[in-house]
């Protein structure tokens, strides 16, 4: 069985002492016996602080975004060897936000989780369909574009990613997919790393739409489910626990 992996994304949240207080609270309250992954991306100039937090815990930190070149003259950008020189293990690629606000296509998240990839990161590369495209029946051929776009782009590479599904209209919302309605994506999705990849099961497939203290055990339980990209959640420190023993 697949360890689950919970993984809180702070998004522009956060503060030096609201920072420590959160990870300190998490810290103190995980088990001994940790029965899943956990980690948390949070904004880049987090990063040393929260290094220094976490560092010899059980917790692993990541970012939100990386560039897609490797150096040189892109002001304000943040490569993958900055991040590693802050310990990151995990790196969000092609979250929703990212798409809609800072126009990413398929190609530049592609090009981003290469990059990633390439530095010894784990990529957390999200897909996920808007109200109108699921509306529409379209939910199944936005997911496989968007995942295909990145398995072509890093062939067999692709075993050190995490695919995070994260339905748009279910992020920030309050709403949430059903367990069933998560599970048959998560299904695709299998499905479609099991074609590209000769172990597919290298590759946890997270939820990442409003999950919460109160869904997340039903999401959990579902087959195709490895774990969580937590949103909203990840802020308060005994909700994102009782995720975390959700996932155990």
């Amino acid at each position: 069985m697949t360890r689950k992996l919970i993984a809180g994304n702070w998004k522009m949240n956060g503060s030096l002492e609201a920072n420590e207080a959160l990870l300190r609270a998490v810290l103190a309250g995980l088990p001994a016996a940790l029965g899943a992954d956990v980690a948390v991306c949070v904004p880049a100039p987090y990063l040393a602080q929260v290094q220094a937090l976490c560092q010899g815990s059980p917790v692993a930190w990541g970012a939100q975004d990386v560039s897609a070149h490797e150096r040189g003259a892109y002001t304000g950008e943040v490569s993958a060897a900055m991040l590693c020189d802050f310990g990151c293990r995990y790196v969000i690629v092609g979250h929703s936000e990212r798409r809609q606000y800072h126009g990413e296509t398929d190609e530049v998240v592609a090009a981003k989780a290469q990059r990633a990839l390439s530095a010894g990161l784990t990529p957390i590369v999200c897909v996920g369909e808007t109200q109108a495209q699921r509306d529409a029946g379209q939910t199944e051929t936005v997911v496989q574009r968007q995942l295909a776009a990145v398995l072509q782009s890093v062939g067999a590479a692709a075993a050190g990613m995490v695919v995070a599904y994260e339905p748009v209209w279910a992020i920030g919302t309050g709403r949430t997919a059903t367990p069933e309605q998560a599970q048959a994506v998560h299904a695709l999705l299998r499905a479609q790393l099991r074609a590209a990849l000769p172990d597919d099961r290298a590759v946890r497939i997270l939820y990442g739409g409003s999950m919460n203290a109160s869904n997340a055990a039903a999401l959990l339980a579902q087959p195709d489910i490895d774990g969580g990209l937590v949103g909203g959640a990840s802020l308060k420190a005994d909700e994102f626990l009782r995720i975390v023993a959700a996932a155990a």
